[in-house]
């Protein structure tokens, strides 16, 4: 398994976080990709990428909850990463219109810079879209050289269709969403290719069942993949192999 989205380099794993590489390893997982917040998670994320870049995969972003005033000055930031070397995707990136709406105009203009970025250096964009899907979609659809992945998705089958309709160009991240009870993403899931689907945890965040409200970490990354397996009817193995094979040709491991 790939685990496409996790933050382990963040402070919530500073007491344990070899103990948690060593689970997620036992658990399966064989690589992980780290997307950035911002300029201040950068140092970590990259020391951690240093300490086994056969294991570990960095991408660069502005995330757009880190979106504010001097976003342009982030902006340059990440630009100066990409030009100085080379990263496994562009992101984490997006619309995020559920905690607050004070800098949507500049959410947008950088979410669209950092697609401008992904194309010019052809990678692809790791979107975060919370409360934000259309606005997202119907930016995205605008650039037909674009590849990527909406991340953690948890939206309807309409919006799930939305995607599959950009000829393949980008994937679905699936994490703990899929274990929540009153989600609905199984139902919507049942009408997708098994093909458009990638795995991740998104750690620290959004554990899946039986471990929700804790901190999530990439060894659970097993857990959806067994609820996978339940809703496409078919063997948890199938499940690894063939989201592993989505990820590698998406983010061209």
């Amino acid at each position: 398994m790939i685990d496409t989205h996790s933050h382990i380099y963040l402070h919530e794993f500073d007491g344990d976080r070899q103990d948690a590489i060593l689970r997620a390893k036992q658990a399966g997982v064989e690589k992980i990709i780290l997307p950035n917040v911002d300029e201040s998670t950068l140092p970590d994320l990259l020391k951690l990428e240093q300490s086994d870049n056969n294991y570990f995969f960095a991408a660069i972003g502005l995330h757009p909850t880190s979106v504010n005033t001097d976003f342009k000055k982030q902006l340059e930031f990440v630009e100066n990463e990409l030009a100085r070397r080379k990263y496994i995707a562009v992101g984490e990136t997006g619309l995020d219109f559920y905690w607050d709406k004070t800098f949507v105009n500049e959410q947008i203009a950088a979410f669209e810079q950092q697609i401008i970025w992904a194309i010019k250096y052809d990678l692809p964009i790791i979107i975060h879209s919370r409360d934000s899907f259309d606005e997202c979609f119907d930016i995205v659809k605008k650039y037909d050289d674009l590849t990527g992945v909406f991340h953690s998705f948890g939206g309807n089958i309409n919006q799930a269709k939305k995607i599959t309709s950009l000829n393949g160009r980008f994937k679905i991240g699936i994490n703990g969403i899929i274990t929540f009870k009153n989600s609905g993403l199984s139902q919507c899931l049942k009408e997708i290719p098994i093909e458009y689907i990638v795995l991740e945890t998104d750690a620290p965040y959004l554990a899946p069942v039986p471990f929700r409200g804790k901190r999530n970490e990439s060894a659970y990354l097993t857990l959806i993949a067994e609820k996978l397996s339940e809703i496409y009817e078919t063997e948890q193995s199938e499940i690894e192999e063939k989201t592993v094979k989505n990820t590698l040709n998406l983010f061209k491991l």
